[in-house]
């Protein structure tokens, strides 16, 4: 006698990772973006469904803040380890940089061979405006209490002390970086650090062969497959507001835009 209750299906949450990294979170324009403060609630509901047998990350991320990549990751790892659920992440466009540092949260990653994987690195850009000032008439005032207050100003020279001191700071972010990658791969990686640790970024069927990755395949037959065709897929993600509610301040407008200039260049560094 079957009771039916005893025969369900079992339950994957698939949680949706989309766009860069910003403790601003996502905008209208620039899409939704992943912050630990908009993340957090989507992965409490993910870790929460009943009958849960899995979660699957979608990842599809250029990277961004090495601290909020860092904060989102380790909460999926904890609440991961707490409920005892396997987590495996599926790459689809991109998992590079802070993307890929949320890949490591999975305890398995699994890539299209198109995939972008790896930059596993540090970048800091910005932009010198001392000259553009002068040509329009402009003069730079500004008073500071403390020597290195006005650290790398981009209406002034660029200073060797302020560079070294951004060097040391990026070198620093990057031994984080680098220490989750082995604590979370670790065996599996397949090349030598100083060719794994460069920045560099791979294809998704190279990253399997270095061990970036584990395999090919797709988030939805790869599922079907190992929890069965009945099995209940369950999409997490965050919900964007009606349409006139994002269209109300100027404001709003502005720093949509500027984020989704940011996002295009995170893209374009990939060659996407």
């Amino acid at each position: 006698m079957k009771i039916p209750f005893l025969d369900r299906p079992p339950v994957v949450a698939v949680l949706r990772l989309s766009g860069v990294i910003a403790a601003r979170g996502g905008t209208p324009f620039a899409g939704p973006g992943i912050s630990a403060e908009g993340m957090a609630p989507l992965i409490e509901r993910a870790f929460s469904l009943k009958r849960l047998a899995a979660v699957a990350l979608v990842i599809n991320s250029p990277g961004g803040s090495p601290v909020q990549s860092s904060l989102v990751a380790q909460r999926i790892r904890r609440l991961g380890d707490e409920k005892k659920v396997p987590v495996t992440a599926y790459v689809e466009d991109a998992a590079a940089s802070g993307g890929y540092w949320l890949a490591c949260a999975a305890d398995e990653i699994v890539v299209d061979p198109a995939s972008i994987v790896g930059s596993i690195g540090v970048i800091s850009a910005g932009f010198g405006l001392e000259e553009a000032i002068g040509r329009i008439g402009v003069r730079r005032r500004m008073h500071t209490a403390g020597g290195e207050k006005s650290f790398l100003d981009p209406f002034g020279p660029e200073k060797a002390e302020d560079v070294a001191r951004l060097e040391a700071l990026l070198a620093d972010l990057h031994v984080t970086f680098k220490d989750w990658v082995r604590g979370r791969r670790g065996a599996a990686l397949k090349a030598p650090e100083e060719e794994l640790f460069t920045g560099r970024f791979w294809t998704g069927a190279r990253g399997v062969e270095l061990g970036l990755a584990d395999r090919i395949g797709e988030a939805s037959s790869d599922l079907r497959a190992r929890f069965g065709e009945k099995a209940r897929l369950v999409p997490i993600g965050a919900r964007r507001p009606p349409w006139p509610l994002r269209l109300l301040s100027g404001a709003a407008i502005a720093e949509g835009a500027m984020a989704a200039v940011e996002e295009r260049a995170a893209w374009a560094r990939l060659g996407l």
